[in-house]
């Protein structure tokens, strides 16, 4: 028998067993569309927290100044202390695990375009606070080094400071007002999410060079017109986390007299530990939702390990006429081989189309903060499609093998139930 006849005579036989062809190949799929849907939950979970992270900023430390709580060097505790406009360089100096320590400062002020008038919060820090704090820029640029070097008046707007002075209208080239001051629009912020801040969220900001937030808006009295609010603080490296750290308490330690160990003196908001329990948070779910992925794999195959090995018994007396009239062994197995293989691909690929599908479709709808949707992976996929195709191969061959070593007349015999 060529090939062409066998797999002529293989479909043939499965589509007069269609009820059973069914339910090996609604097994399979089954295992196949489970665990794809519980392994895209559990990533879509991962990477929308992760999302939401970076769109608050990237692995980030805020300190912020406070009182000591401890005596150091003959000074008692309860000392208000406040971080100066330079205190950055001598931190940065003294940290090197940290790969940058950026001032930042933000007061409220009425501002007003041609348009529309509102009072928001501007903040001015160093150029590089636009990608650590992830400002995403949708026209125009950030202001540059030269731009604060330079004192130059120039403003970001966050997006929905923009629509609250200018609309729908182009706001760059115009002129705003910050109080009295006349500053030019030299970008625009894009829409971002943001599940967190310090200070309120950045579309509703107005962003100046360090410089010139310094000379035109510093913090009033009792706090002295040099000081900051805070410094945004990133360590080299997520290994250099913990040094990172340590180097920049110790460095302000050293500049304001305080205990090293006194963390009300220099409290850190550190989004990096946030960030860390919330992985393992999404990765204990992941791990849960992928448990129970395997588990209804696990029960498709034994679903699909019964159904074949029923068929095959079936087939007994079938096998035995074959071996009469001159098929070889090997022909036996090759058909048995064929009619699994048609049907494992076949509900491999019924199985992924459906799973695929049904995430891509849900995907269209809009999403929670946290969820970024069904990810399917193609890995989760392609194992439990080998994982189930082998169980439905092994389950046909196993009991074929041994029904074709039988006698002729011995499988001629069988009977069905016996």
């Amino acid at each position: 028998m060529n090939f062409r006849d066998l797999l002529v005579d293989t479909i043939r036989t499965l589509w007069a067993h269609k009820l059973r062809t069914f339910l090996t190949m609604f097994g399979i799929a089954w295992g196949i569309v489970s665990i794809t849907l519980m392994v895209g939950a559990g990533e879509g979970l991962r990477v929308g927290q992760e999302k939401v992270a970076a769109d608050f900023g990237k692995d980030i430390m805020i300190v912020f100044a406070g009182r000591t709580s401890m005596q150091a060097g003959g000074v008692r505790a309860g000392r208000r202390l406040w971080w100066s406009d330079t205190d950055h360089i001598f931190v940065k100096e003294q940290s090197p695990a940290c790969g940058y320590v950026l001032p930042e400062l933000g007061n409220n002020a009425p501002i007003r375009s041609r348009y529309n008038s509102a009072s928001l919060l501007i903040t001015g820090s160093l150029p590089p606070f636009q990608e650590i704090r992830s400002i995403y820029i949708g026209e125009g640029r950030f202001y540059s080094w030269e731009d604060d070097a330079q004192e130059r008046a120039v403003a970001v707007l966050g997006s929905e400071a923009k629509k609250q002075l200018f609309g729908t209208r182009d706001a760059l080239g115009e002129t705003i007002y910050l109080g009295d001051f006349p500053y030019r629009v030299i970008g625009v912020m894009r829409e971002k999410e943001q599940d967190s801040s310090y200070d309120g969220r950045d579309i509703n900001k107005v962003f100046i060079p360090f410089s010139r937030i310094m000379r035109d808006f510093p913090n009033k009295p009792p706090a002295p017109p040099t000081s900051i609010d805070r410094f945004l603080v990133t360590p080299r490296s997520f290994a250099d986390h913990e040094a990172c750290k340590r180097q920049v308490r110790h460095a302000l330690a050293n500049l304001y007299d305080f205990n090293p160990l006194d963390e009300e003196a220099a409290s850190i908001w550190d989004t990096i530990e946030n960030a860390k329990a919330f992985q393992k948070m999404t990765d204990g779910m992941q791990y849960f939702l992928g448990a129970v992925g395997i588990i209804s794999l696990f029960l498709g195959g034994i679903g699909v390990m019964n159904v074949m090995l029923i068929a095959v018994r079936e087939r007994t007396r079938e096998i035995g006429v074959r071996k009469a009239v001159g098929a070889t062994r090997r022909a036996i197995m090759s058909q048995f081989f064929v009619e699994s293989m048609i049907v494992v691909f076949l509900s491999g690929a019924v199985g992924m189309g459906i799973g695929w599908g049904f995430c891509a479709l849900v995907d269209l709808l809009p999403m929670p903060q946290y969820f970024a949707g069904l990810l399917p992976t193609w890995i989760s996929s392609v194992l439990s499609f080998v994982l189930l195709g082998t169980i439905a191969i092994l389950s046909a061959l196993y009991p074929a093998s041994r029904a074709a070593s039988v006698d002729p007349i011995e499988a001629l015999r069988y009977e069905p139930g016996s």
